[in-house]
């Protein structure tokens, strides 16, 4: 009997202090010895006060009959035999409330005729883990699948289930093919087991499109992260799928917009410059013909009338091609500095010496990789117009640069009439002049924003300004968006 007592105050010393459960029961389940951590689980501030009592008062029925069936096999078995067993579970605590656990009945060295060892984990935080992710899961608008190394369909949520038309009943066991294009299956296959054998978090299909295949045939356009799940047991891989269709659209809509545009823009221009040229050559007949000695003044000014409106029309056939180039993006890009954009805009836009310019770059300083030339451009033409538009013969204009987000953001601000109230978005209209007696027509700021558009930044403008006058602001990206790498 000594030997039973010296073995079991050995186990006691060695799991008193232990982070788990330790429970050391007889073959009827009756506690003879529980540490803290078990006491803390079933909230009983006091483990002696365990001792005689039945482990099984503190577990759900079920639970508790298993146990002590499990206990009857365990010391019916020989000592050499005995193996652990492992089964989850719920303890009910003693203010009521049931705490999630895992319990594991293993031998007991040195005491194996008369007790075992039941050592009891508490699960509440991975209970709630697992609640969380649940949560997260099924509510994400975004479609979630997980599948198996078969590629074997384990779980998905409504999102995923609504975008390709299926109930989730339907899809759970079925294989991933069913969800592809038969002429990419064979491919797939390829690359999900590469990426099983190296299971890195990325988008599926770079540089390629994607599509997924729903119940009633068609092709949904997506993309799609991968990403590991660590679980205990077999190795599950969880798939985020978003439906961009209505992107898709969006993009080839404004691609074959800004396709019939250009052709649309280079056809009016061949078609229009013939019969101009035409006037201009029968024009200059006539008046050769006619000769200026026998011209009146007023006929000699009308035909100077008709010579520059010819010259004007085609200008304005030139700015239209320049506006539909504006909407192709330069690929071309550099490092560029923000002062040194500055001070090329302002050396070639012919700033008075009558004029002020302050320049504010502290907080926007720093260099960023972008296309050199329409930046510098758009810069130029709104320093231009605070000069052209001013009306005065002196005048003052304020530059800012800083960085907002992704954005850099370059401000030109000046002190003259502004912009009327109700024209800030019709200055940026083909052919419409924020200041009739001004020259030019009209196109300027609707060429300025379709080139900033095209590379993934906007303008807008304000009136009054800090200055008084307007004050326009460039949004340029110093990050490209991915659909914007993608064009």
């Amino acid at each position: 009997m000594s030997i039973v007592v010296d073995g079991l105050v050995e186990v006691h010393a060695a799991l008193q202090h232990a982070p788990t459960g330790a429970v050391v029961v007889d073959r009827a389940g009756v506690i003879s010895w529980a540490n803290p951590a078990f006491a803390s689980i079933v909230g009983e501030a006091d483990p002696a006060a365990l001792r005689l009592s039945l482990v099984t008062l503190w577990m759900e029925q079920e639970d508790g009959e298993a146990l002590l069936q499990m206990l009857q096999s365990h010391f019916a078995t020989s000592a050499e035999a005995r193996l652990p067993w492992t089964r989850p579970t719920t303890f009910t605590r003693i203010d009521g409330a049931e705490q999630p656990g895992e319990i594991t009945l293993a031998p007991c060295a040195g005491a194996f005729d008369q007790f075992a060892i039941l050592h009891v984990r508490n699960m509440i935080r991975l209970a709630t883990a697992e609640k969380r992710f649940s949560q997260i899961f099924e509510n994400l608008p975004l479609g979630l699948i997980v599948i198996d190394s078969r590629q074997r369909i384990v779980q998905l949520n409504q999102a995923l289930a609504d975008l390709f038309g299926y109930a989730r009943e339907e899809l759970v066991g079925s294989s991933l093919d069913t969800l592809l294009p038969p002429r990419y299956r064979t491919e797939h296959h390829h690359h999900v087991d590469g990426y099983t054998h190296s299971p890195v978090a990325r988008s599926m299909g770079l540089g390629r499109d994607l599509t997924g295949l729903h119940r009633l045939g068609r092709e949904i356009p997506v993309e799609v992260a991968l990403t590991r799940l660590e679980t205990m047991a077999q190795p599950l891989y969880m798939a985020i799928v978003t439906d961009i269709t209505v992107r898709k659209r969006g993009q080839e809509a404004l691609q074959q917009t800004n396709a019939q545009l250009e052709e649309f823009t280079y056809v009016a221009s061949h078609d229009l410059r013939s019969p101009l040229r035409g006037i201009a050559d029968l024009i200059s007949w006539i008046r050769e013909d006619l000769g200026d000695d026998t011209m009146t003044p007023e006929v000699r000014h009308n035909f100077d009338r008709i010579a520059l409106r010819i010259d004007r029309a085609e200008q304005m056939i030139d700015d239209l091609l320049r506006y539909a180039r504006a909407g192709n993006r330069d690929l071309e890009t550099e490092i560029v500095t923000p002062c040194d954009l500055v001070e090329e805009a302002l050396s070639l836009a012919l700033v008075p010496d009558t004029f002020t310019v302050d320049v504010d770059i502290a907080e926007g300083g720093s260099s960023f990789r972008a296309p050199r030339a329409p930046l510098a451009t758009s810069l130029r033409n709104l320093i231009g117009n605070a000069v052209k538009h001013h009306g005065g013969a002196e005048g003052k204009i304020r530059i800012g640069v800083r960085e907002n987000g992704r954005y850099t953001v370059f401000t030109v601000d000046d002190d003259g009439p502004g912009i009327s109230k109700g024209n800030e978005e019709r200055i940026f209209k083909l052919f419409h002049r924020a200041s009739p007696g001004t020259s030019g027509e009209g196109l300027g700021l609707a060429f300025t924003r379709r080139m900033i558009n095209a590379h993934g930044g906007m303008i807008t403008v304000r009136s009054p300004g800090d200055l008084g006058g307007a004050c326009f602001e460039i949004h340029w990206p110093r990050v490209l968006l991915k659909e914007m790498d993608d064009d």
